[in-house]
């Protein structure tokens, strides 16, 4: 029996825009003005310190949180958290670098679970579904569906995941539809169904089409 080669990140990436530009022209137009590099998966990072970033980043301006997650690292050899060293940090560590009280108490639990086994690493993830992800990860304190979904796109190159609570994919779609009314969740599912099994190409070009 032959076995069949599984499709490079770059493979996946050209069947995604060619079939994108198929159904939606709309899409069609952002993917021939958009010039710029395609998703890069980010495995610079463990999931651990993607989850991490992830917590400071939320509900603040990306200078603000870049801001914070660099004095954030800096408390750490190498600027490298760990499981262990994060759960070693003293409250007024948190503070001094500006983690507010909410998000120290998400990144001692994601610690906690990290130290306990339950953030698989990236050979685990591979052998895990969408859902099966998503279901482990919000467990942790602070760690919603979006976080994961970000996760499955820029770290574990996922091709079908729809983050159809994200603003900025929600502002791009109508955008380049020439509408001022944002979709709401139900309808950008509904509308993006003909993107599959490309949605999170689909929706990296929602973000690009913010951009243009």
């Amino acid at each position: 029996m032959k076995t069949i080669k599984p499709r490079t990140t770059a493979e996946i990436w050209k069947a995604g825009i060619g079939h994108l530009c198929r159904v939606d022209p709309h899409l069609a137009r952002v993917i021939t003005a958009y010039t710029g590099p395609p998703l890069d998966n980010q495995r610079r990072r463990s999931p651990f310190e993607f989850l991490l970033r992830s917590i400071i980043y939320q509900q603040l301006s990306g200078q603000a949180a870049g801001t914070i997650h660099l004095r954030f690292l800096a408390l750490f050899p190498m600027k490298r958290p760990t499981p262990e060293r994060v759960s070693q940090l003293k409250p007024a560590s948190f503070r001094k670098v500006g983690v507010s009280g909410g998000k120290e108490r998400a990144i001692l639990d994601l610690a906690r679970h990290a130290r306990a086994g339950l953030i698989p690493g990236f050979a685990a993830l591979e052998q895990m579904d969408d859902e099966q992800i998503i279901e482990t990860l919000t467990a942790i304190h602070g760690i919603g569906r979006w976080t994961v979904e970000m996760l499955l796109i820029f770290q574990l190159g996922r091709p079908d995941v729809l983050p159809v609570a994200d603003l900025g994919v929600r502002k791009g779609f109508a955008r380049m539809r020439g509408k001022k009314v944002l979709p709401t969740p139900k309808q950008l599912t509904r509308a993006a169904k003909k993107w599959q099994p490309y949605r999170s190409i689909g929706s990296w070009y929602c973000w690009r089409a913010t951009e243009l």
